[in-house]
């Protein structure tokens, strides 16, 4: 399996399990319906709660599938009525018998990946990469994080660890559009969202660039 190396340095690697998963499509307004694979923008999520600093990002090059992919449904009550920051403050409540709504959920059972990606230097950076992916591989090792790491929803907590000799699945199907990641302009504002055509090669979902994307 070859994937994309960044100055001379194969991706880090870490392996992510639990007993289930939600990576919500956003097509799903009313109920809520997960890909079939985690998301290049959940992968980031589990990066960052493990191991942040504002000196780099996180650029997912490779997601592997170690299970096979199945699928449970829940029914949950939620509320649809969402109070701002202002509001809240103001001691405002929500009115969670009035404004109560049933949704469906289709979520993932049993998940497990292998997560491939690189630490990308940003241009204030004054120390090494090789300083951060050895900090990395330690955090790893230890099983230490920032912040709990979850697959797509916090209700689905992420165990992580080093990778193993496990085989991923042996499925080839094209998963379609896929989220790839939201990136903000100056000041956090105005908001954009990228898409790939994602496919999984034998439990292999390549991940391109969002330089890649930008430029095609």
């Amino acid at each position: 399996m070859q994937l994309p190396h960044r100055d001379g340095d194969p991706p880090l690697v870490v392996q992510v399990w639990g007993p289930g998963a939600l990576f919500t499509r956003p097509e799903s307004k009313v109920e809520r319906i997960t890909y079939p694979v985690m998301t290049p923008s959940a992968a980031v999520g589990v990066l960052e709660a493990i191991f942040w600093k504002p000196e780099f990002r996180w650029d997912v090059v490779g997601i592997e599938v170690l299970k096979p992919i199945k699928l449970g449904s829940i029914r949950r009550n939620e509320t649809s009525q969402v109070l701002s920051m202002g509001s809240a403050l103001s001691g405002q409540v929500v009115d969670t018998v009035g404004s109560r709504t049933q949704r469906a959920t289709t979520y993932l059972l049993d998940v497990a990946y292998r997560i491939h990606a690189h630490a990308v230097l940003h241009a204030h950076a004054t120390e090494p990469v090789a300083k951060y992916r050895d900090q990395f591989r330690r955090r790893v090792a230890r099983g230490a994080s920032f912040s709990t790491p979850y697959l797509g929803t916090r209700e689905f907590v992420a165990h992580f660890g080093p990778p193993d000799n496990c085989l991923p699945i042996a499925v080839t199907e094209d998963l379609g559009v896929m989220l790839h990641s939201i990136t903000f302009g100056e000041g956090g504002h105005d908001p954009a969202s990228h898409w790939f055509q994602a496919q999984l090669e034998n439990g292999l979902m390549r991940v391109p660039s969002l330089d890649d994307l930008e430029g095609a």
